[in-house]
């Protein structure tokens, strides 16, 4: 399967020293299958001025059976549970691989209307419910890291 990275730079050995925390599925290096949303993601670096890059990638399917992972087949009470412990910083799972939507911005602003406390858990997911999942994938140890192999970049 070929999994999109959308950056300001070519990223040829993904690691996760670089990666950020308190984002949806926590600490890893996020990739997708869908290379318009690759494309999305870099738009935040080029509004700050950086160029966009689109790295590439293989995934080893044929190993994942050895990851522990996390699917999410839709937005649920589920996802929104472990998107709020993930951003807040209470997430203590050991999860390879979490897999499932992100929160783009119409996503996102049901997720802090509920992290606030503005709407309940029932509203929020009536709202997701109608919003079509765009997909990540995030690779949070080495292990799963391992399984990537980079197939080349190009700027956008």
């Amino acid at each position: 399967m070929i999994l999109y990275h959308g950056s300001f730079l070519k990223i040829a050995e993904p690691d996760l020293t670089h990666s950020r925390s308190n984002v949806d599925f926590g600490r890893g290096f996020y990739v997708t299958p869908l290379y318009e949303q690759a494309v999305k993601w870099c738009g935040k670096f080029k509004r700050r001025g950086k160029g966009g890059g689109i790295s590439r990638y293989e995934f080893d399917g044929s190993q994942e059976a050895e990851l522990k992972t996390l699917k999410f087949d839709s937005y649920s009470e589920d996802w929104l549970d472990f998107i709020l412990n993930c951003r807040s910083g209470k997430d203590t799972t050991d999860y390879d691989l979490v897999i499932g939507g992100g929160a783009n911005d119409k996503v996102f602003n049901t997720v802090e209307l509920y992290f606030d406390g503005l709407i309940d858990k029932i509203e929020a997911i009536n709202r997701l419910r109608y919003e079509k999942p765009n997909l990540q994938l995030c690779f949070r140890t080495e292990k799963a890291l391992e399984l990537l192999r980079f197939e080349g970049s190009e700027n956008v």
